[in-house]
């Protein structure tokens, strides 16, 4: 994937479009999908929407009790208890799943944290980078076989403009020299946006192609590490904890463009792209503010994808599945 085709296909949709508008027409009958998050703010949006056009969508839950009564009137919904921060849980989840599935259509990677204050979490890595991409990186490669399976498959990974605070930080990736929760939590979604390049250039030949996208500015429970005053001082709300910030959108409209890179006919043939407003993002200069839109093109360069594919095959020890060309 090269910078040229970080351009827009002319997509029938908008900022404005919600998860309803994207899907109206769409059949996934017979399909599976694994939607990480799907049971709160966007990913709940996400599996509805996959659940009410005919997937079979399961859902990988830190706290599956919250999960199930969030779920319970989706129907052909599944829930796997599974904690990202866990590569233990991780595993267990995806051996669950392979247990169960014999192909993976969609993998939706919408769950994240944001701001946190400074954890520590396996080794000592720093938990924003863990839960929002070491996670989802073990995740993607246990299921691999099944994504392989579907002849076919997409991979979806919330980005966020917040890719815009910076590259990842190679020489201190877990900021043991001072921590930044904002700097955190920019390295992690430019590591979501990383992660997609190389796992499409790597499952193209297996039909497997991925996405990474900015879902738009939402306030859903991703905000929940952040006092009010914060939000207050950020223009994002008022005293009473309502949206008053321009540019926000609902969770359906937050979910439409995830829903769109899963399942848009434009996107055939196509991956390792950056998406916003439900369409392809134009590449940003490094001096464009974070609200013009637009992703930087040290989040979509192939040879920084790499380096990050490496550099997380190392710290996790994800491992190529037997029989298949290998990952890493």
């Amino acid at each position: 994937m090269t910078t040229t085709q970080q351009q827009p296909l002319g997509s029938p949709f908008s900022a404005a479009s919600t998860a309803p508008d994207v899907m109206a027409g769409i059949d996934l009958s017979g399909t599976t999908a694994v939607v990480t998050g799907g049971y709160s703010g966007l990913g709940l949006e996400t599996t509805r929407s996959l659940a009410a056009a005919g997937a079979h969508v399961v859902v990988p839950a830190r706290r599956p009790d919250v999960a199930r009564t969030a779920l319970a009137d989706v129907e052909g919904c599944e829930i796997v208890p599974m904690d990202l921060t866990d590569l233990g849980s991780v595993r267990a989840a995806a051996a669950q799943i392979g247990d169960s599935l014999g192909r993976l259509d969609l993998l939706m990677a919408v769950a994240g944290v944001m701001a946190t204050p400074e954890r520590r979490v396996g080794p000592g890595w720093e938990g924003q980078l863990a839960a929002c991409h070491l996670g989802h990186f073990t995740l993607a490669c246990e299921l691999y076989p099944l994504l392989a399976a579907a002849d076919g498959a997409r991979v979806v990974v919330n980005s966020s403009a917040g890719h815009t605070l910076t590259d990842i930080r190679w020489h201190d990736p877990h900021f043991r020299t001072g921590y930044d929760k904002w700097l955190a939590y920019g390295q992690a979604k430019t590591a979501n946006a990383l992660f997609a390049v190389h796992l499409d250039a790597l499952g193209r030949d297996d039909g497997v192609r991925a996405f990474a996208l900015h879902p738009g500015k939402i306030i859903t429970g991703l905000q929940r590490e952040m006092t009010l005053q914060e939000q207050i001082e950020r223009g994002w709300v008022d005293e009473h904890g309502k949206v008053i910030g321009d540019g926000f959108k609902t969770p359906a409209q937050g979910a439409a463009t995830g829903l769109w890179a899963a399942t848009s006919p434009l996107l055939d043939g196509r991956g390792g792209l950056y998406l916003e407003d439900c369409e392809v993002a134009r590449v940003a200069g490094p001096g464009r503010p974070m609200d013009d839109g637009g992703v930087r093109a040290y989040a979509i360069d192939p040879g920084a994808a790499a380096r990050l594919w490496d550099l997380s095959v190392a710290a996790t020890g994800a491992m190529p599945v037997p029989g298949r060309r290998e990952l890493s």
